[in-house]
């Protein structure tokens, strides 16, 4: 039985150590210059794989990462691995329920964002495929299907640290894109899933392949219906009798990897069954917000960035790269991609300036462009040159997103939080002990300052409480509503000593409430108030000095001297 040699060992190790160390190091750069870490794990493949260590130093390349032999299959085999429980954790960040929550607009952005692309896509295959990189071996439907998927696929993953990073993911407006994120991301991995199957039975008879795309949809049916119900009855039982967060973390790694078996069994690949794993575990509401980012953590910190940055390993993105292809590509995957989002949002009825920024935000393509690419050029569908414009695509797209959105939604007049709150919306000691509770009463408060109905605010606050828990973790909760008959927004303060449960991220109880209501044709307000209360509580500092303030004259003077240390000159 042939096994790893002790020197196989030192050099994998050695390998693996390097390959991590430097992808978290030029992650965290690409992070301190606002840029999603995926930049800088990709920049590490390049510059250890044949690209740069390959080129300067061909001897040490080829020591430390060869291209076959005992290493290459063991370090295959982890960065299959990474890339199985990459597609675990951006499957748990799907979240079924608020596609049908958010009304017709997150609908129409999803459908016009996915139609359009993919059509566009088609056709330019079709129609010029040399232009597009396509070799002449290569199947002209299934190179057709394959561009137009890519070209219509968003990235929910950095779509969602984007608008984290802008502090408007709890907004409607981020839960608008999210719920488009979340259609396009289930579609486009079934329509590749089909593809994949399509490639792996094309030398078989017609009733192979059409078996493949039964057990594909079958599978895809059964995990979103009856095993999201099975994992909705277990979670319980397993948060009861095994130890927290142990218990679940177990559980949902040995699905992924039975999904995972499954879907490569049945001639997709692995990463679709592990992807509806996710989806599967994750839409179930008794997995907490605490669980979901431990396993994240696991992930994102070791496996994510020893994948991406496998990928340098395979390519040398210089001898590669063709700047027509690459524009070409750039260009078609941007106007499609933004006309769709944004017709799509001016379709749902929002305005002008929100729209553009809907399309910009579902135009990010990030690592799932790529893990799609990669799995494109394993597969024989496309080649080095196309693969490596994709990536660049997907760079581009993602670095361009959240510095657009940040412009088009700041065009207009800031409000701030100071506009919004008076002595009258202020309460020292809220008496609530529950979030339905907390936001009945400020919700009470609120409409005795205005004039507004109670039983209104409330309902329609507690409806997009609803959607997604608006806790943001250090002691902070957001609920908020849109409302009609109000020309300016008003903000309710409840401080509470021992804490209410609004499922923060960091799982921290609420001690500061703020109640948000804006006008309904003022939809940036929500989000400028949103942003400027995010960033005023970044850390559990400012949460405690909160809690030591005796009257609304003090708690006024916190946040203005706050805002300003927030706000340099």
């Amino acid at each position: 039985m042939q096994s790893l040699t002790a020197d196989n060992i030192i050099v994998f190790f050695l390998s693996l150590g390097l390959l991590l160390g430097v992808a978290r190091v030029l992650g965290e750069l690409a992070q301190r210059f606002h840029q999603p870490a995926v930049l800088g794990e990709l920049l590490a493949g390049v510059i250890l794989g044949p690209t740069v260590l390959g080129s300067l130093a061909p001897e040490a390349g080829a020591f430390l990462f060869p291209q076959e032999g005992p290493n290459a299959i063991a370090l295959n085999t982890i960065t299959t691995l990474a890339v199985v429980l990459f597609l675990l954790v951006a499957g748990m960040e799907v979240d079924l329920s608020i596609i049908s929550k958010q009304g017709k607009v997150a609908p129409r952005v999803s459908i016009s964002g996915i139609v359009l692309p993919f059509l566009i896509g088609l056709a330019a295959a079709w129609i010029a495929p040399q232009a597009l990189g396509r070799d002449l071996d290569a199947d002209p439907l299934i190179f057709s299907l394959f561009l137009a998927t890519a070209l219509s696929i968003s990235a929910l993953p950095v779509i969602a640290k984007t608008l984290m990073d802008l502090d408007l993911y709890r907004s409607d407006f981020g839960m608008i894109i999210v719920s488009a994120a979340v259609f396009d991301d289930l579609v486009g991995w079934i329509i590749f899933a089909i593809i994949l199957g399509l490639i792996n039975s094309a030398a078989n008879h017609s009733n192979h392949i059409l078996m493949t795309i039964v057990l594909t949809l079958a599978f895809a049916g059964i995990m979103l219906t009856l095993g999201r119900w099975l994992i909705h009855r277990l979670l319980p039982f397993l948060q009861a009798y095994t130890r927290w967060p142990g218990g679940v973390l177990s559980f949902a790694l040995v699905l992924a990897l039975l999904g995972a078996a499954f879907t490569e069994w049945i001639g997709i690949h692995a990463i679709f069954g592990s992807f509806l794993v996710g989806v599967a575990v994750g839409d179930s509401p008794h997995l907490r917000e605490r669980t979901r980012v431990i396993i994240d953590q696991f992930v994102s910190f070791f496996f994510a960035p020893v994948f991406f940055a496998s990928i340098g390993l395979k390519v040398n993105f210089l001898t590669h790269f063709d700047l027509t292809l690459v524009v070409t590509v750039l260009l078609i995957a941007c106007v499609c991609k933004l006309a769709g989002g944004t017709l799509g949002a001016r379709w749902g009825g929002m305005p002008k300036r929100e729209s553009w920024a809907v399309g910009f935000a579902m135009n990010s393509r990030g690592a799932i462009e790529i893990v799609l690419g990669l799995l494109a050029l394993q597969a024989g569908i496309i080649r080095d040159r196309l693969f490596v414009a994709l990536v660049i695509m997907a760079i581009v797209t993602s670095m361009m997103s959240g510095p657009a959105i940040r412009l088009i939604l700041r065009l207009g007049k800031k409000r701030t939080l100071l506009d919004a709150i008076s002595s009258k919306l202020f309460t020292r000691e809220l008496q609530a002990f529950s979030s339905s509770m907390a936001i009945h009463e400020l919700s009470a408060m609120a409409c005795e300052a205005s004039g507004l109905n109670t039983g209104e605010v409330e309902a329609a606050v507690w409806e997009r409480e609803e959607i997604l828990p608006t806790g943001i973790g250090n002691g902070v909760a957001l609920p908020h509503a849109r409302i009609g008959g109000i020309s300016k927004p008003i903000v309710a303060v409840g401080i509470s000593g021992m804490g209410i449960d609004f499922d923060a991220p960091d799982d921290k109880l609420a001690h500061v409430i703020f109640l948000i209501l804006t006008p309904v044709d003022a939809p940036d307000t929500q989000l400028e108030i949103t942003a400027e209360l995010a960033k005023l509580f970044r850390g559990y500092g400012m949460t405690e000095r909160v809690l030591k303030i005796k009257s609304y004259t003090e708690f006024l003077a916190l946040v203005k001297s706050s805002t300003v240390e927030a706000n340099p000159a």
